[in-house]
């Protein structure tokens, strides 16, 4: 590639294709203006079309190389896009395709391939584009001969058959196509024979056999054949191969006559001896080498047999015993099979590596199913099946062998006539395999016999028997011999049976010098009867005991078994017999007659020439029987053999007349015949017949210079009138006349061509005309009749006669006037498409080079009508399934006829109408079929060649009959239904997927626009100009049209949005005059808005679509209303487009559920469409179910909930809702409701609905119902005492830039957190979800460059919830788990802290400068609400002082350590106390090295309290928060102290230590503070949830809720705790100064004045003091709301 970085310089991708204008010191210029190196571009010859701006440039090379370059190109984007999306698997076999298609693409573009080659390429090119293109979803390309095919160039008809249509007449037989089986032997293994081997193999019972001769090492006799070992089996039928085939494999060994028996005859005498065979069903083989393309290997078991005579049936034997008994053999046999198709050129062609090794073709015994023209064959076979011999005095049974010879008539023995099996020479002596003492043997092996056919007549065989001795010497001893001629004195050869023959004696002195010695000896039985006067003193004589069976075949093209042939082609030698001999000719078989073809016509014809009138019918009647034997598919492809005689060897001149006169005399008598049978042959053969009477009078003309031309014409015309006699007939009372008309109508188009080479077309056409208008034109319901004569129809509309355009002419009319009739009533739908098909295809080619205007016509005012109401009714039917491919061929046949119409042809068409209410009729059946052909399935998928057709066509249909639907039914004649059905048509047309130009790659997009160019701008333009004529009938379409018309402005096209905006201000501004509103507008449009663009509709431009609309409103008087709806709308549009992007995109969860929010809100609170808003009510709740965002969904379904009332107002059935009464949708909804806070573990918000449903069940007295409420509720109160909840965190997210959506840009949200998630986890979330975003790394607000920034930016930060309910927080009653769910429920406002340091930054502690810049962030909806997100509605912005700040950071420290106390002493937490301890190291270390120290060193000295008289009261607060503190943590030091781990003890030590310390430290600066205080003062404060009380002594203090009581001591009220248990407590005086805690179940040490015990009762906030001295007591307390009082010595 070239990048192009030189000054001018362009850039080149690899494929490319560059036009060059000017070449210049080894750089070029191109089509784009622009340079680049010459050494980077390869020359192409090219042609350059439509000159000018827009020219193209067309390489001149094969369109194939074209088409593969291009779709390289373009698959290469989608190929990357594979690995993209994780499709591997079609990744890798794209690119596997993709290198093939390059590799095939350069064999082509060589051009060293044969044309045959050059074919198999395109092929597999084709193949593989098809591949890939389905695989990636592209589009079908429609192919022809491989190569692409121009859709301007054919009809659509045929267009429609490339992709599944098929011709569905005129259809030639075809021939079956032969199978052939190859088999390879590939090795003999386990061969311990150790002598020369034969193995036969054969396809039982089809076949002759293969012989493969193998040495006594078990390889190849001949070092040639080694890899050679392999034969072809050819000319397998359908038939033979579901037959019970097995490949049978017989093993016979050369060597001694037993294997392991050397005794038994001499080492030098060799005998052929059977050992072995093995069989393979073809069945189990022939699944898997009919799936492969290669050769498959198998194994054969070779079973020997013991018993020799069972040996000619051991195959037998094998084949119907699973495990053959008498198997003593180790050996096998691996072969490889591959099973081949097609006729043996095409396997030749296919497949030459198979022929290059030689193979062996074996042949079929007999003929194939298909006897091919010129397959010579003359080939005997013979099958020596077994013999019966007498003993001869000897005590033990021979050993016979059977030797044959095949002489000629003077005696010479021929050589090489013998054939043992394929694949071997040809031998002269045949010798049998010896069967070991067997006066019986049985063979049953077969020879083929290849004799020459000259040297057939006058040969015979003879067959030598001798006797093997075993003894030393080894003798074969001749005892006697047989023979038989090859052909009788007839003439006749040896026929297929079984022969017995008769065995002369001789002995080994005989010779057979002299043949004719024995030839004059009867050979057989049938021989004997013929010569019965045999004498008895001749030198052989018979032996009447012993005779030899042998079986013949032949199979022969030259040679005949046939006595009755032999007599009609030697029908001179007995001219008194000719009648009997051409009555006799029927009897022969096919087989005989098309092997003789061409001497049986020039036998039939001489005797036709020597006697006219005697022989002429029955000459006639036998050439009748051959012609129709030809009908046969056996001998189908003879039918060239005939042609060939007719025009080259055909010598007949005068036979035309006497075959005429037969024609037309077999014609004349159908009427009067009962039995047809005759007359139905004839009119088979009208064909052939025709062509001997065309061929005949050609002969005649020439010898003759054309005499009796009259005549022959006047006999044509007549004969064609007893053709239109036979036709005109009424068959219906006469099913034997049906079956003769149905012949005649078949045979009838096959003369056309012979017609043709006598007479003009015209003339033809006429005869044709004529013909066909003889037949009935009613339709035959139920009939055979209708469908031959149908057929009739499409073999004239196929043949060449038809092609000529002043035959079309004469016959279109005839032909159209039958086909309406059929389509009128619907009846044979199938065969007349077919014919609509070719003859629109016909048409289309014709109008390529000259005016098809007439024909046109004629078919416009007999088919357009009739055409639309046979789609219709088929249209009707396939709502529900798709069409089949011949309904679909009337859509094709329909668009062939549209667009063939010209203009002056629609202008026709629209003057025929007699009254408007037809026309009426016509529009709308042709609208509705155009609107049928775009929303039903006609076209595959990817068929886009078609989609594309068929709109060009429909859009220039539409513009032809647009001005008549303005003309006729405008003003007083106005048609709502036409005028629907117009609009209707014109918005699905603008809005079909095809036309969507957007959609597809840039190369189709060019390709598509330069052919159709943007069919959507067309008809928009014509939709526009119809609105327009509307006048003042516009308003009979409001709001009707409102949401089809929007739905083709949110086609992406700008221009088509431009010419459609315009309409909506003529929507508004009729109504506006109509109502004084446009209140149906406003809602139509709102309404359709959401459906379309919820469809997928619309895009990015699509938000600024309506201001083109507010240019036009700004000059109404209805102005100010118009801009606010239009206003609304875009801002409508902006949230739709957002929902909708969301919606089909990648997007996660809460992406989709803040659009819908956003979208939702919009409905409620601005456009107030409470249907809408409902629906995204359901659809936000269902996206919260699937997000498992329970309390969500519960919040959101409570929006539809609120809306109804309690009331029995029925309601209809709305989304997944039955029609019922309010009442019930609002108790069902309710259910629901609390349901999903249950699951969300929200039981305080599903509480009050389970009072609001126990309320209307009481009112009711539905009771059962209350119980269940009631029980539900009672459940929830033990839910939130007993069940773990966790506190959620909270996060502030601001979205800033202008690539966020439009529901987040450049705004900030507070989203409620997951369980467990932390800061960071949201944080990676976030980016997750927004992959393109940049995380913020400060918490200050962002400038003008980010806001508006073409970027995302992200910037988050944890937020704290500010609790709306302070009461039950100051409770101190109120258990923890309760005050938990509200200090992060219900919250609206969020608070974040950011410090700074004012003033001067104090080195030694910060804390005295430390402020904080406290944000509150208040949300437009509490959370949790029906998002987990808000958006922030206001911002606060204060400053806190130091001092405050420590108090807050103290008092959130103390509540944070009170709950998780807590929580360890009710065993909430139990096991490990890791969190606890970690809690106290960090606090108690803080406090003594930091910390509280830092806080009492900063606020409480002397200087900063002089300094700051305002702040007396906040340090007095922080004192006590200190102080409450150090109390807190001995209380958690006391629950450590019980739960620490043993060897955690040095570490509690080392809290106790530090925590000493600190309450040192703390006392010191309280009483530096008390010095400063009047001792007689009482100070009660209030301070958030909890009462601080300072006694000093002598002084009475009434505790608030308690008794009034005299204290004797300085004390302080620290802490109040609850128990919900029975406990007991010791109580021990000891000295004044201690202190110590009260706790559950432990021993506690009271302070007091006199050391005296002292009991402590504590009930319900009451405590008093009953002293006993000089005793320890047990006090044990139960009940609830207990109080205890902790007291400290200050």
């Amino acid at each position: 590639s070239f990048r192009g970085s030189v000054s001018h310089g362009l850039t080149l991708e690899l494929g490319e294709t560059v036009q060059i204008l000017e070449k210049c010191e080894g750089k070029s210029f191109s089509r784009s203006i622009g340079i680049f190196p010459v050494g980077y571009i390869h020359l192409k010859k090219a042609v350059v079309t439509n000159r000018g701006q827009y020219e193209t440039v067309i390489p001149l090379e094969d369109p194939i190389i074209t088409e593969v370059t291009s779709t390289l190109q373009e698959w290469s984007v989608l190929w990357k896009q594979l690995y993209v999306k994780h499709k591997v698997d079609l990744f890798y076999k794209l690119r596997h395709v993709m290198n093939e298609l390059i590799d095939l693409r350069r064999q082509l573009l060589s051009g060293h391939l044969t044309q045959d080659q050059v074919r198999e390429v395109k092929r597999h090119i084709t193949v593989r584009l098809d591949w890939g293109n389905e695989h990636l979803g592209l589009d079908l390309v429609p192919r022809k001969e491989f190569e692409m095919v121009d859709a301007d160039q054919i009809s659509v008809s045929d267009l429609y058959k490339m992709d599944g249509g098929k011709q569905r007449h005129g259809d030639s037989c075809r021939m079956p196509v032969p199978h052939h089986l190859f088999v390879n032997l590939k090795s003999f293994t386990y061969n311990t024979i150790g002598e020369d081997t034969d193995i036969f193999f054969s396809l039982y019972d089809l076949r002759e056999g293969k012989q493969i001769r193998l040495n006594k090492n078990g390889g190849p006799k001949n070092p040639e054949k080694v890899d050679r070992l392999c034969a072809l089996f050819t000319d397998l039928s359908n038939k033979d191969m579901k037959r019970d085939l097995y490949i049978v494999s017989q093993v016979i060994r050369t060597g001694r006559m037993l294997l392991n028996d050397s005794k038994k005859g001499p080492p030098h005498v060799q005998y052929r001896r059977p050992y072995g065979c093995a069989v393979l069903a073809m069945s189990d083989v022939l699944q898997t080498i009919s799936e492969l393309k290669e050769e498959k290997d198998f194994v054969l078991k070779v079973y020997t047999c013991n018993n020799e005579n069972e040996w000619y049936q051991i195959h037998e034997n094998i084949i119907l015993v699973s495990h053959f008994p008498n198997s003593s053999s180790l050996a096998g046999l691996i072969i490889s099979l591959q099973l081949l198709r097609g006729d043996m050129e095409q396997v030749r062609r296919e497949n030459p590596m198979i022929f290059n090794r030689g193979v062996a073709i074996t042949r079929k015994l007999g003929f194939p199913d298909v006897i091919m023209p010129g397959d010579i064959r003359n080939d005997l076979y013979l099958m020596l099946e077994r013999g019966d011999f007498e003993r001869g005095g000897k005590s033990v049974q021979k050993n016979i062998e059977v030797t044959m010879y095949v002489l000629y008539a003077d005696g010479e023995i021929l050589k090489e006539c013998i054939s043992l099996g394929s694949g071997e020479h040809n031998i002269s002596e045949y010798r049998s395999f010896v069967l070991y003492h067997n006066n019986s043997p049985r063979w049953s092996e077969v020879i083929k016999l290849p004799i020459p056919i000259d040297r057939f007549r006058g040969s015979h065989l003879r067959f030598e028997f001798r006797h093997c001795s075993t003894k030393d010497k080894g003798e074969k001893k001749l005892f006697g011999f047989a023979f038989t001629p090859l052909m009788r004195e007839d003439g006749t050869t040896l026929s297929d049976e079984s022969h017995e023959l008769y065995v002369y004696k001789c002995d080994e002195n005989t010779t057979f010098s002299n043949h004719a010695l024995y030839l004059g000896l009867p050979c057989c039985k049938d021989d004997f009867n013929g010569c019965p006067n045999i004498p008895s003193s001749l030198i052989f004589q018979r032996s009447t005991k012993e005779t030899l069976w042998i079986s013949t075949q032949l199979s022969s093209t030259k040679l005949t078994q046939n006595v009755d042939l032999l007599a009609l082609l030697k029908w001179k030698a007995h001219p008194e017999r000719v009648m009997d001999i051409l009555g006799r000719l029927r009897h022969v078989c096919g087989e005989e007659i098309v092997k003789f073809l061409q001497d049986i016509l020039d036998t039939l014809f001489s005797i036709l020439d020597d006697n006219t009138d005697k022989y002429g019918p029955l000459v006639f009647q036998s050439l009748v029987f051959i012609i129709n034997l030809l009908r046969d598919s056996k001998f189908y492809h003879f039918r060239p053999v005939m042609d060939t005689y007719i025009q080259k060897h055909f010598a007949g001149a005068l036979a035309y007349k006497e075959l005429i006169r037969c024609l037309k005399w077999y014609m004349d008598r159908s009427a009067e015949v009962v039995r047809q049978d005759h007359i139905q042959e004839a009119m088979r053969a009208l064909e052939y017949l025709f062509k001997f009477i065309v061929q005949s009078r050609i002969l005649y003309s020439r010898a003759t210079c054309g005499m009796e031309e009259d005549q022959f014409r006047a006999s044509i015309q007549e004969l064609f009138q007893s053709i239109r006699f036979v036709l005109s007939l009424d068959s219906r009372s006469s099913e034997t006349l049906i079956f003769t008309q149905a012949a005649l109508l078949n045979s009838f188009p096959a003369i056309f061509d012979e017609l043709l080479q006598m007479f003009t077309v015209q003339e033809v056409a006429e005869f044709v005309r004529g013909t066909l208008g003889s037949m009935p034109s009613t339709v035959h319901i139920g009939q055979s009749m209708d469908v031959v004569k149908l057929q009739s129809i499409a073999r004239t509309v196929d043949s060449r006669l038809f092609s000529f355009p002043e035959s079309r002419r004469i016959l279109l009319p005839v032909v159209l006037h039958h086909i309406h009739l059929h389509l009128r009533q619907q009846k044979e739908l199938l065969i007349c498409s077919g014919i609509l098909s070719s003859i629109f295809s016909i048409i289309k080619s014709s109008s390529l080079e000259s005016s098809v205007q007439e024909e046109v016509e004629m078919m416009v005012e007999s088919l357009l009508d009739v055409l639309l109401q046979t789609l219709l009714a088929i249209m009707s039917k396939s709502q529900t399934c798709p069409l089949s491919d011949w309904q679909g061929e009337y859509v094709s046949c329909l668009l062939s006829l549209l667009r063939q119409m010209s203009e002056i042809h629609f202008q026709h068409l629209l003057d025929n109408f007699q009254s408007k209410e037809e026309l009426k009729e016509f529009l709308l059946k042709i609208f509705c079929v155009f609107r049928n052909l775009m929303k039903l399935s006609i076209f595959p998928r990817d068929w886009n060649v078609m989609r594309l057709l068929t709109s060009n066509i429909i859009v220039s249909t539409t513009q032809y009959l647009s001005p008549a639907l303005h003309k006729s039914f405008t003003d007083a004649d106005f048609d709502f239904k036409v005028w629907n059905s117009y609009f209707s048509l014109a918005v699905l047309f603008i809005n079909q997927p095809s036309l969507q130009l957007e959609t597809l790659t840039p190369a189709k997009r060019k390709k598509v626009f330069d052919k159709y160019g943007d069919m959507r701008v067309m008809m928009a333009y014509e939709l526009f100009s119809m609105w327009q004529n509307l006048g003042e009938n516009k308003i009979h379409f409001i709001p009707g049209m409102i949401g089809p018309f929007l739905g083709v402005t949110l086609v992406p096209q700008i221009e088509v949005r431009n010419i459609m905006i315009p309409i909506f201000h003529d929507m508004m501004d009729w109504e506006q005059r109509k109502n004084g509103n446009f209140k149906q507008v406003e809602a139509e449009l709102i309404d359709k808005l959401d459906s379309l663009v919820s469809e997928g509709k619309g895009d990015e431009n699509y938000r600024e679509l309506f201001s083109f609309l507010l240019e036009k409103i700004e000059q109404e008087t209805w102005r100010e209303t118009g801009v606010s709806f239009v206003t609304s709308v875009t801002r409508l549009m902006e949230r739709l487009l957002d929902y909708r992007d969301c919606m089909k995109g990648d997007e996660t969860e809460n992406k989709k559920i803040g659009c819908t929010v956003n979208l939702l809100n919009f409905y409620k609170s601005e456009i107030n469409k409470e249907e809408m808003y409902i629906r995204y009510i359901h659809k936000l709740c269902d996206m919260h179910l699937q997000a498992e965002n329970y309390t969500e969904a519960a919040f959101t379904l409570l929006l539809y909930w609120e809306l109804l009332h309690w009331e029995e107002r029925p309601l209809r059935e709305f989304l997944h809702y039955p029609a019922q009464s309010e009442w019930h949708r609002k108790e069902g909804l309710c259910r629901k409701v609390i349901h999903y806070f249950n699951k969300g573990k929200c039981w305080e918000y599903g509480i009050p609905l389970c009072r609001e449903l126990a309320f209307q069940y009481e009112s009711l007295y539905d009771y059962q119902s209350l119980s269940w409420i009631r029980k539900m509720e009672a459940a929830y109160y033990d839910n939130i005492m007993e069940q773990q909840r966790l506190e959620p965190e909270f996060f502030r997210v601001g979205f800033y830039g202008r690539k966020f959506p439009f529901f987040l840009r450049n705004k900030e949200f507070v989203c409620r957190g997951h369980d467990y998630e932390r800061l960071e986890a949201f944080q990676q979330r976030m980016l997750g979800e927004f992959p393109q975003a940049i995380a913020m790394q400060h918490p200050n607000q962002p400038d003008e460059g980010i806001l508006q920034g073409d970027a995302q930016y992200l910037q988050i930060y944890a937020v704290n919830p500010v609790p709306e309910n302070i009461d039950v927080l100051q409770m101190d009653r109120v258990p923890d788990r309760i005050k938990s769910f509200y200090r992060v429920n219900n919250v609206r406002r969020f608070r974040y802290d950011r410090p700074f340091h004012k003033g001067s930054k104090d080195k030694d502690n910060e804390f005295k400068s430390l402020w904080i810049e406290r944000t509150t962030l208040i949300l437009t909806h509490p959370l949790p609400g029906i998002s987990r997100w808000f958006e922030v509605d206001k911002r606060e912005l204060i400053e806190v002082s130091p001092l405050e700040n420590a108090i807050y950071v103290v008092e959130n420290k103390n509540q944070e350590l009170r709950t998780l106390i807590s929580q360890y002493q009710h065993k909430q937490l139990h096991g490990n106390i890791n969190l606890l301890s970690m809690c106290l190291n960090g606090v108690i270390d803080a406090a003594v090295n930091g910390g509280i120290a830092r806080y009492q060193e900063a606020f409480f000295d002397k200087e900063y309290i002089s300094s700051h008289p305002e702040d007396t009261e906040k340090i007095t607060q922080l004192k006590d928060l200190m102080q409450e503190q150090v109390h807190i943590l001995g209380m958690g030091l006391a629950v450590h102290e019980k739960l620490v781990h043993p060897e955690m003890r040095p570490l509690h030590k080392k809290l106790i230590d530090q925590f000493q310390m600190m309450r040192s430290s703390l006392c010191h600066w309280i009483c530096e503070l008390k010095k400063k205080k009047d001792k007689n003062v009482k100070l009660f404060k209030h301070y958030r949830d909890r009462n601080i009380l300072f006694v000093y002594p002598n002084v009475n203090v009434t505790i608030k809720r308690c008794q009034t009581v005299d204290i004797r001591m300085c004390c302080k009220i620290i802490e109040i705790l609850t128990f919900s248990e029975i406990f007991q407590v010791n109580i021990i005086c000891q000295t004044r100064y201690k202190w110590c805690l009260f706790y559950a179940n432990q021993r506690f040490v009271l302070n007091s004045h006199h050391g005296n015990t002292q009991n402590l009762y504590f009930r319900n906030d009451f405590f008093f003091r009953d002293v006993t001295a000089g005793t320890i007591q047990t006090k044990t307390f139960a009940g609830t709301d207990y109080v205890l009082y902790s007291m400290l010595k200050v």
